[in-house]
Order: C-alpha cells, then structure tokens, then sequence
C-alpha cells in the first residue's frame, strides 16, 4: 500500500519560498515603520543593528537550550561564514541603495534576481531549465514591472548597487545548495543573523545610532520574522532546485501589497493589482509545469 505525501519536496520547496518572503514582507513593513517613527534614513542601519541583536539572541538560545550546540563550534565552520559574507555583501548594497535611490526603483531593480537564479542554476548547478520556465520568468518580471510602475527611469550609476544585490543574493542562494542538510538549518541561520548584525553595529558607528524605547515593538516583531526568512531561505534550497523556486520570489511583491496596506496603510493602486495577479499566474504555471512533466505531485 502506498503511503500518501502531502506535498512533494517541490512544492514544500515552493510554499517555504513563498512563506520566506511572507516573512520577509513583515520584517520589511515594521523595519520601514521604525525608520518612518525616527524620521531619519540612515537610521536604518542602527535598525538593522538592534533587530539582529534580538534575533540572533533568539538563535543563540535556541541553539544552545533546544539542540544542544556549541555556539563557539558553529562560529568557527568556515563554510558558514563564506555564505554569510555573501549575504552582507548583499545587505550592503541592497541598504546602500535604498538610501540614494527610490525604493520603487531598488525594488524593481532587485527582482532581476530571479533571471540570475535560473540562469545560475542551469550554469553550476547543472539544473535543467526549459523554454517555458524562461517564460515564467520573463511573466514574473512584466508583473513587477507593473506593481513598481517606475516613472522616468533615466540612467543612473546608482541602478547598479540593487543589481549587485541581487547577483549577491543568488550566489548566496548557490553557495547554500552545498552546504544545506536537514540538520543545520537553525544553525546557517545564525551565522547570517550575526554577521548582518556585525556589518549593521559598524554601520551605526558611522551613521549613527537613533533607535529609541519607542521602536522597540516594532523591531521585536520584525526580528521574530526575519528570524523565519532566514530560515525558510535556507531550506528552500534544500528541498527544491533554485530554478523551480525563482518564480515563486516574485510573491514577495504580493505580500508587500498587503502588509503594506495593514501595517503601513499604503493603499495598493491599479497597477499594483494588475501585476500582483500577473506574478501570481507566473509562480502557478510554473507548478502546474513541473506537475505535468512529473517532477512534482
């Protein structure tokens, strides 16, 4: 008798991508909300800062009281720190450019990611990626470009910086498909929170520090949800190919519309609509696809 699976490891792949950048979504919508309290861009660093304190205590704890590890071991696997680097880089230049540039544009510059994913996927790891998963690709992106809806989009050196986020970000994506198992989630997910909280404490040294009693809510729930973006990025790689995945982190934008219209009262508009449910139609025909080659149940 046949033992019945809810869910393939390609779809779990898919909704942990998805439920990522649900997290993430809520992580950026308080994030933005404390940065709005202080009145002050450059203040997103010393959030970024606090926020990290919070979640890699959080880590901390977990690691040491649930599974029993020994912090000082895990600090010191090299592999961990490499793929956390990449993620700074991509910090660096994702909060760089948000300050010099609109974040309509960041956004929007940002999401060429899934292109790099695929394109990455199909040149190291090997992954093979058909005409119509391009498509879906392709689909996703005129959805983004719909949600954003950049108005006089002029050449600027700056445009760069998200682009160079989003090369980091995939390379990120390509460093953990190596190291991932089932056993070191939490524990990749750590070295991330910490050295993003290294990389925020020095930025706070230069820009400052602003964050005040009055913030403190919001970063704790922010920290509690990046705390799960990190680690439904994490195991996202491991249970899916990136290149079956990649569509799927068009959702981000979906979320954003709808934690943004209840946390940040930002009211969606026509376009926003239109793409959302372009972006949708993209992350569901790649599924439907993959159903019916039978890569996926």
């Amino acid at each position: 008798m046949k033992s019945k699976v809810l869910f393939s490891t390609g779809v779990f792949g898919i909704l942990l991508m998805m439920a990522g950048q649900l997290s993430f979504s809520i992580n950026d919508s308080f994030v933005k909300l404390a940065v709005k309290e202080i009145s002050l861009n450059s203040s997103i660093f010393s959030v970024i800062f606090t926020r990290g304190l919070i979640t890699t205590s959080l880590l901390a704890i977990y690691l040491v009281i649930i599974e029993k590890k020994n912090l000082i071991h895990i600090l010191s696997i090299k592999s961990f720190h490499i793929r956390g680097f990449y993620e700074v880089l991509t910090a660096l230049f994702f909060f760089t450019a948000l300050i010099f540039l609109p974040i309509s544009e960041v956004y929007t510059l940002l999401m060429t990611n899934p292109f790099f994913v695929t394109i990455f996927a199909f040149l190291f790891l090997k992954e093979k990626v058909g005409m119509r998963r391009w498509s879906a690709v392709i689909v996703g992106f005129v959805g983004v470009i719909f949600v954003i809806s950049p108005q006089n989009f002029s050449f600027n050196y700056l445009f760069i910086l998200p682009i160079i986020s989003a090369i980091f970000l995939t390379i990120r994506d390509i460093s953990t498909k190596s190291l991932t198992t089932k056993t070191n989630n939490v524990e990749i997910t750590f070295i991330t929170a910490f050295l993003i909280t290294i990389f925020a404490g020095f930025a706070s040294l230069y820009f400052g520090y602003h964050v005040t009693i009055e913030q403190t809510h919001h970063l704790l729930i922010s920290s509690i949800f990046v705390l799960f973006g990190y680690l439904f990025s994490v195991m996202t790689v491991f249970y899916a190919p990136l290149s079956l995945t990649a569509s799927a982190r068009y959702s981000v934008i979906i979320f954003g519309i709808i934690i943004g219209y209840l946390v940040l009262g930002e009211v969606p508009s026509s376009n926003m609509i239109i793409g959302a449910i372009i972006i949708t139609m993209s992350g569901l025909f790649v599924i439907k696809r993959e159903k019916d080659i039978g890569k996926i149940n």
